[in-house]
């Protein structure tokens, strides 16, 4: 099965970290799927956002284990992308959550 653009990007990882990242350095934190590699991305965020990756590192998250009685099950293997924009490129990460409200501003350390 091939993985088209959607599947590629799952969608943003909305933490304070990923929103600090986004507003100073022009960082941008997606979960993405198992299977993607720095090419697909890169393909992905060309096409779907009309941004270019400078850098991308990929983290891949293991699953937890949980307890259920006497067994352990494992929860899914996740991955996410750490994309670095060019200069000059921006992408507001509310925008792409679809999220409504206004946030306050991230203090400049």
């Amino acid at each position: 099965m091939a993985l088209t653009l959607f599947d590629i990007i799952r969608g943003p990882r909305i933490t304070e970290k990923a929103y600090r990242l986004n507003q100073l350095v022009r960082k941008l934190v997606l979960d993405v799927h198992p299977r993607a590699n720095k090419p697909l991305i890169e393909e992905a965020l060309k096409k779907l956002f009309n941004v270019e990756a400078d850098k991308i590192g990929i983290v891949v998250l293991k699953g937890k284990k949980r307890r259920s009685g006497k067994f352990f099950t494992v929860g899914k293997l996740r991955k996410k992308a750490i994309i670095t924009l060019k200069e000059g490129q921006s992408i507001n990460l509310m925008d792409i959550a679809g999220v409504q409200s206004e946030a306050a501003p991230v203090a400049e350390e």
